[in-house]
C-alpha cells in the first residue's frame, strides 16, 4: 500500500516543480519604484525599476527599495509553494489520512 502511494514521488516532486516555475507573483516597493517578479520556486524573473518614481543616483535608496521588494516577493512565493505542496501531499494520502498532517 505505501510502495503504490509513495512509488511515484520523484515524478510527483518534478510534477510540482514545473507547477510551482509556471506560478507568477510580483512584489513593489517605493510605490512602483521598483518590481521584482519571481515564480514559486523562487527565483527571480525579472526586475523592473521606474525612473521616473526614483532618483537613480540615490544607490541607497534604489539598494533599499530592491531589498523591499525582493523580500516581499519572496515570501509571497513562499506561500504559493506551501499551498502547491499541502495540495500534493492531499492528493496522495488516501482518503481519511490528511489528519495526520493537522488536517482534517
Amino acid at each position: 500500500m505505501f510502495g503504490d502511494m509513495f512509488g511515484n514521488m520523484e515524478a510527483q516532486q518534478e510534477a510540482l516543480k514545473q507547477q510551482l516555475e509556471a506560478i507568477s507573483v510580483e512584489a513593489e516597493a517605493g510605490d512602483g519604484a521598483i518590481t521584482v517578479t519571481s515564480n514559486a520556486n523562487r527565483k527571480i524573473t525579472n526586475i523592473a525599476i521606474d525612473p521616473s518614481k526614483i532618483d537613480l543616483t540615490d544607490h541607497e535608496e534604489l539598494e533599499d527599495l530592491m531589498m523591499v521588494a525582493m523580500n516581499r516577493v519572496l515570501e509571497m512565493a513562499a506561500g504559493k509553494e506551501a499551498e502547491a505542496s499541502q495540495k500534493l501531499i492531499q492528493d496522495i494520502l488516501p482518503p481519511g489520512m490528511d489528519g495526520l498532517f493537522g488536517r482534517g
